[in-house]
């Protein structure tokens, strides 16, 4: 043909079809595959009789008996005379599925024993092919025509089907075990964490899990869809970044800027041959932290706002000992991410340039990305402890020094922490100075303000015995990271 006959298995052509004018027909008996045609009617939003049967698959083995019936009719209801043979072009004949089922698996899943026998008996009757039969299970044969049976849960449907559903008696009672409640409690946690974000002004989302390709951040873990919707739900998202963002571009492109979103959802990678999910918590934040009114100015959301909330649901889980570095990841401009061990707890930051725009968002937003599998699994090993609330006064006292560009404040606390575990209850952070173009600073040195709060369950602390801590400190601090202490 010098031009298109038909869309094939979905429409037929204009000037291939027949009319009253016709005198000599071409029949042709084909099978479709079924995800082709799927896809083909999607595409042109076409629903038809035939992609309605193809799509849903059909028997190839049935062919040649549809073209013989259709050309006897034509020949007795319309006179018509066959002038050819019939021509077969089969050249991978499709192979009947065969697997092995057990009696058990049948008897399983109705909730009721039927007779071995019987069920041999409504197979075979059905065309299904049995054989090695034994006292445990036989070896199914399905013929193509059953293009929906291709697993043994299909094969109890099929016997079930014949033997009758109404033959399945109810039971008078319904025996279940009882399971040990995991610690945490999953569900119970995630609820805890909802409502504390819902208290705080946060609102949950729900994305869609399918996205866009363009979205791929490690094309090599991608898990991509067989036969995808549409171009825009052809992968499995890899983060829960820019399905928010999608949420974020919709809501400001009408007229709500000021954004506050969680989400607890699944991502998706390939490692291997396997396929692997992990459960995140997806913190969203831009525009304003405060809306304005007469009394109050709007304030923009900044780093420390996400960093605030980040550290208020670790806390909050009884998280309190991390390890902390500065975040390289092609989603945020700038951030950090908090881990233990080896294992990353979160990492949260800015949005990178590149990619709000590649979700059509201009205003700054700033995210945090949970590993929720690794926090439950660090609270559930930690231990709860009470004790008493202290009697006695606590102590603050300052520091300013100076070290090296690269040491960071969590190395400051910890050498705080190790001098001395009783009496230093907390080590924070008011001030820290880089020096710019002033000079103002050695070249490669930056400045810490820090303040240690001490406090004795026992006893009030004296001048003698603070001084001589804080003095135990700086000069661990001097010997461990050449600190300066700044008079």
């Amino acid at each position: 043909a010098s031009q298109p006959l038909c869309i094939a298995g979905v429409f037929g052509g204009k000037d291939s079809g027949v009319s009253v004018s016709t005198t000599n027909i071409f029949l042709e008996s084909a099978y479709f595959d079924s995800v082709s045609v799927r896809k083909t009617s999607k595409k042109h939003g076409l629903k038809t009789d035939a992609s309605f049967r193809f799509e849903r698959g059909t028997d190839p083995e049935m062919t040649v008996v549809a073209l013989k019936r259709a050309a006897l009719l034509i020949q007795e209801i319309a006179g018509g005379t066959i002038s050819s043979e019939i021509g077969d072009i089969y050249p991978s004949p499709v192979t009947p599925a065969r697997f092995e089922v057990t009696f058990q698996e049948i008897n399983d899943l109705i909730g009721a024993s039927i007779e071995q026998k019987q069920v041999i008996s409504i197979l075979n009757g059905l065309g299904i092919e049995t054989s090695e039969v034994s006292d445990q299970g036989f070896t199914a044969t399905v013929p193509a025509f059953k293009v929906d049976v291709t697993r043994p849960c299909d094969i109890t449907e099929e016997v079930l089907r014949i033997y009758g559903y109404n033959n399945i008696a109810i039971p008078s009672k319904i025996n279940a075990s009882l399971g040990n409640t995991q610690r945490p409690d999953r569900e119970q946690t995630q609820h805890f964490v909802a409502d504390m974000l819902s208290g705080q002004g946060f609102s949950e989302i729900w994305c869609n899990s399918l996205t866009r390709s363009a979205y791929a951040i490690d094309k090599a873990s991608v898990v991509e869809i067989l036969n995808p919707l549409s171009s825009d739900l052809s992968i499995m998202r890899q983060s829960l970044v820019h399905p928010a963002l999608e949420s974020v571009a919709y809501n400001q492109n009408r007229k709500m800027p000021d954004i506050k979103f969680y989400e607890f959802g699944k991502t998706y990678a390939m490692e291997g041959d396997a396929y692997t999910e992990t459960q995140k918590l997806l913190l969203m934040l831009s525009g304003s932290a405060q809306a304005e009114g007469w009394s109050t100015k709007q304030t923009p959301v900044t780093f420390y706002h996400i960093k605030a909330a980040v550290e208020g649901i670790l806390a909050r889980l009884g998280i309190t000992a991390f390890q902390s570095e500065e975040l390289t990841d092609e989603l945020a401009s700038y951030g950090v991410r908090y881990f233990r061990g080896s294992s990353e707890i979160v990492r949260f930051g800015a949005v990178a340039e590149q990619t709000r725009k590649l979700v059509g968002v201009d205003k700054e937003v700033f995210f945090a990305e949970f590993n929720w599998s690794t926090l439950l699994e660090i609270t559930a090993k930690l231990k709860i402890k009470n004790k008493e609330v202290a009697k006695f006064p606590s102590v603050r006292r300052d520091l300013s020094m100076l070290v090296d560009k690269n040491v960071s404040f969590d190395t400051l606390r910890a050498i705080a922490f190790k001098t001395e575990r009783k009496l230093v209850k907390e080590v924070n952070i008011f001030d820290v100075f880089l020096g710019g173009k002033s000079g103002s600073l050695p070249d490669g040195k930056k400045s810490y303000a820090l303040n240690f709060i001490l406090q004795d369950d026992q006893q009030t602390l004296t001048d003698k015995q603070i001084d001589a801590v804080m003095q135990k400190i700086m000069h661990n601090l001097a010997k461990e990271v050449n600190a300066e202490i700044r008079k």
